[in-house]
């Protein structure tokens, strides 16, 4: 992968997709106190006003009307492209094929890049987006990839590959609040990578200001630890020393979550990329283009968990 020296530019119109939340947020203050113009997508219209309060011009539309994008895009030196599940329907909805939702914006994204006439991409993907399967629900990123390597050579693209975000462990409070537990079918003492999305927002806006050249890749991680240190941090942080990580089977996992409720496609990608966790070949790429780490470390994110378990 090549890397390029960083050369500033100054009063770059900018388009975020993605709204702002834990990543479009931090994203949208550093560019516009970098000087940018930045537009906001977002679909809510009572978001207008707090993107504006952060010095960005709102637009309200969807990623799923190419139309709307197209013209958003026009006139833009950069656009972020970001897919989001929640985007597609609910995860609870067992009708909605998600994966086809997913590689329908970035169907949508890159046909709006070609018809605005936008020569460079920064697209949020993710890690498991280098092979065509094997990774579960993470597969799709590498769908919405290929469908973006179809633009015209003279479009630079930037893709983003970040690792599992800290902020996903909100989705065990439940579990730890109940069973003094995280679960999942997957565990242990082995170190795997985990990402801020404040560094995520940190690298993005980094490499809008590098020069773009062709098509890169560039994988984020802030922190290394293994689940049983998850744990241990997590308890330590919420006062709760007998907090374990378990690991569960594969079928023991999917069948909960489907009692749960949970979109079968979206169960079943879930499960697989666990499997594809616990026999580390979701990181092998990874670790062959490693990066270096960011600046907030797991020890830094368990205090803003403890504080959220708390008031909840």
């Amino acid at each position: 992968m090549q890397r390029f020296a960083s050369t500033k530019k100054r009063n770059m119109k900018i388009v975020l997709t993605g709204s702002i939340g834990n990543i479009g947020k931090p994203l949208t203050k550093e560019l516009v106190e970098k000087g940018h113009a930045v537009t906001v997508i977002t679909s809510k219209t009572d978001r207008q006003q707090e993107i504006e309060a952060l010095g960005a011009t709102a637009a309200i539309g969807s990623t799923q009307d190419a139309e709307f994008l197209t013209a958003t895009f026009k006139g833009a030196d950069i656009v972020y492209l970001v897919e989001i599940w929640e985007v597609v329907g609910s995860l609870f909805d067992k009708e909605i094929d998600f994966l086809e939702g997913m590689r329908q914006i970035g169907r949508n994204y890159k046909q709006a890049v070609e018809q605005s006439g936008v020569k460079q991409i920064v697209h949020l993907s993710s890690i498991g987006a280098h092979a065509e399967k094997g990774f579960g629900m993470l597969s799709v990123h590498h769908d919405v990839e290929t469908i973006l390597n179809q633009l015209p050579n003279d479009v630079s693209i930037k893709f983003m590959r970040p690792v599992n975000f800290y902020t996903n462990l909100y989705r065990s409070m439940q579990t730890i609040k109940e069973q003094s537990a995280i679960v999942a079918n997957y565990g242990g003492d082995e170190k795997e990578p985990w990402v801020s999305p404040l560094d995520i927002a940190s690298v993005i806006a980094e490499e809008m200001e590098k020069y773009f050249t062709g098509r890169t890749f560039r994988y984020i991680a802030s922190d290394e630890i293994s689940p049983n240190e998850v744990a241990a941090l997590v308890g330590e942080a919420i006062h709760n020393k007998d907090l374990k990580w378990i690991a569960i089977e594969d079928e023991q996992l999917l069948n909960g979550m489907l009692g749960f409720g949970l979109n079968p496609e979206m169960a079943k990608g879930l499960v697989e990329m666990g499997t594809a966790q616990r026999s580390g070949t979701l990181y092998e790429d990874f670790y062959l283009n490693k990066p270096i780490l960011g600046k907030v470390k797991f020890k830094d994110f368990v205090k803003e968990f403890a504080q959220a378990f708390n008031q909840k």
